[in-house]
């Protein structure tokens, strides 16, 4: 196949766009004789006018060939075998062109190499499990996820290589996979949520066909890598897209396959598709404001209120709001994590965020100097904004905390509304010692002064 060839004056892609060592990297692999595009997402979004999240580069070099050329590299990866070379201002991430396996690749072992791990090994699922085959930029390319990021730019002369409707598909906006939807989502579950992120966040269309074996294939998402989907998770919702990724999600049956208790939840009352939406609306103000959300303030956006209301049914049979509360959060990530692996630290500052709401709506909050200095307190105020603006509940304990940030007067910030009010406890009276009454005369005792 041919490829479609876009020269330098038919693109906007601009040297000026695109990072020094990243330009650096690309000369030296070119000066030393071999092949240097840039690949993959990077071009996608030079193309589109949009700065890249971070700059691939796919070259003919061997990993160790790439290591003997650069001291700053770092082979890693099963999988893959990548080169990662490390600069003052992050990780550049250097793959060798690769090829689907050729026949017979798949066997756990290779003739006469007992002892050397395959290059290319499939589950009895068809799921890649390992990829180490060499190839060219035409193969490479061809074995992409999607046509709009199998888009290639050459250091060489500055022109856009497209092996497939990359080009024609960036033009009209469609997300479609390269090859047989069927296998390449098979091979791969998470390219199910690359697909859902690329049209969330780019305002693209996913192909009808491939959607609909998104929606046939939505259960297999559980087979991923736990690690894998906390990573995934993370680039779905915390790029200022989350109210669109969360409808792809529900609609296509992948949020159900992850998070089942979730969907549970939310097919109980409208009014808790409502407060979600509102969350993660609230989220992705948060991010184009210019703050982006940490992880644990996403996972207390997207299981917040389902979370809470579970403590609120233990707290009427009479256990304690933080006893509630730890009793259900503890339940969740166990659950959780046979699907996403939620780091401990993120679990534990989900928890105080959904914990420290109480004391946040107090007024005025018992020592609210100590609170506002402790570790996660910028978090668990984030959260009460985002749910007094749906709730429309506690907007005066929101309101007070602004004020005291803000360094309103001390009779302004302490000024406690008339609901809210303290109650005011009676003091206890003092006995007061009366003197004792004077002693009846004893008989037969001695007169006083006698």
């Amino acid at each position: 196949m041919q490829p479609q060839i876009l020269p330098r004056k038919e693109h906007r892609i601009s040297r000026k766009h695109i990072n020094q060592n990243v330009l650096r990297t690309l000369y030296r692999l070119r000066d030393k004789g071999f092949i240097a595009y840039l690949i993959g997402g990077c071009v996608r979004d030079l193309l589109l006018d949009r700065t890249p999240k971070d700059f691939d580069i796919a070259t003919n070099a061997t990993p160790n060939q790439i290591k003997r050329l650069f001291r700053n590299c770092r082979l890693v990866g099963r999988r893959f075998r990548l080169a990662h070379l490390h600069f003052s201002d992050g990780i550049l991430e250097v793959s060798t062109f690769r090829a689907s396996a050729p026949s017979g690749e798949e066997e756990t072992e290779e003739p006469g190499l007992e002892n050397r791990p395959p290059r290319h090994l499939k589950d009895s699922d068809g799921m890649v499990l390992r990829d180490n085959v060499f190839g060219t930029p035409e193969e490479d390319a061809l074995r992409r996820d999607f046509t709009i990021n199998a888009l290639a730019y050459s250091i060489e002369d500055f022109s856009v290589i497209d092996y497939s409707t990359g080009l024609s598909d960036l033009r009209e906006g469609l997300i479609r996979p390269i090859g047989d939807p069927y296998e390449r989502f098979t091979e791969d579950p998470v390219r199910m949520l690359r697909a859902v992120r690329f049209a969330a966040t780019h305002g693209f269309t996913i192909e009808e066909s491939t959607w609909e074996v998104i929606r046939r294939l939505s259960f297999t998402i559980s087979r991923a890598s736990p690690a894998r989907l906390y990573e995934e998770m993370l680039k779905l919702f915390l790029m200022g897209s989350s109210r669109p990724v969360f409808d792809l999600l529900e609609t296509s049956g992948l949020l159900a396959a992850l998070f089942p208790l979730l969907g549970q939840w939310l097919s109980g009352s409208s009014d808790h598709r409502a407060a979600l939406a509102a969350n993660l609306e609230g989220l992705d103000r948060l991010f184009q404001s210019g703050t982006a959300p940490s992880p644990a303030l996403f996972f207390a956006a997207l299981f917040g209120p389902s979370l809470e209301e579970g403590a609120l049914e233990h707290q009427r049979d009479g256990i304690p709001r933080q006893q509630s509360l730890d009793a259900v959060c503890t339940a969740f990530l166990q659950e959780l994590r046979n699907i996403v692996s939620l780091p401990a630290r993120i679990g534990a500052q989900m928890r105080t965020i959904l914990a420290v709401q109480t004391a946040l709506h107090r007024r005025p909050p018992r020592r609210p100097a100590i609170m506002a200095g402790r570790a996660g307190f910028a978090d668990a105020l984030a959260y009460l904004r985002l749910t007094a603006e749906w709730k429309r509940e506690n907007q005066a304990a929101l309101k007070w905390w602004e004020a005291y940030l803000s360094g309103v007067p001390a009779k302004m910030e302490a000024e406690p509304s008339p609901e809210e009010a303290p109650v005011k406890r009676r003091r206890k009276k003092r006995r007061r010692h009366r003197p004792a009454a004077p002693t009846a005369a004893i008989p037969g005792a001695p007169e006083a002064g006698s």
